[in-house]
């Protein structure tokens, strides 16, 4: 059987960390090695931001809306509660859009969810 030599299987891996590293400054970019590490670190980086992400847009959403509830004389926690009993299924995502982008309709779903007081 013949001897089977991996010269351009190699190549073709090395070439393919390098042109990921490109951009790096110095050796990073340029050695195989050290751009193999810094390679491999920014995948795992980025894999992890990738979950982080999620986590800040929502952390964003929420203080967007309680903004806009507090300038309507209403808490976030309130709000969020009332929306679940008056069983409208709006997501984070789009009530900061209305909040920002649409306040006479965040006004209404406030008005709307806005516990009404009892008369004696």
């Amino acid at each position: 059987m013949a001897r089977v030599k991996h010269g351009v299987a190699s190549k073709k891996k090395r070439n393919k960390v390098l042109k990921a590293a490109k951009g790096y400054v110095g050796g990073r970019s340029k050695l195989y090695r050290t751009a193999k590490e810094t390679v491999m670190r920014a995948e795992a980086y980025s894999y992890r931001d990738r979950k982080i992400k999620k986590r800040t847009f929502r952390s964003l959403w929420i203080v967007r809306i309680n903004a806009a509830c507090k300038a309507n004389g209403l808490t976030y926690a309130r709000f969020m509660n009332g929306l679940k009993n008056a069983k409208i299924a709006l997501d984070r995502k789009v009530l900061a859009e209305i909040a920002v982008s649409h306040k006479s309709a965040f006004k209404h779903l406030i008005a709307l969810v806005k516990p009404t007081k009892p008369a004696k």
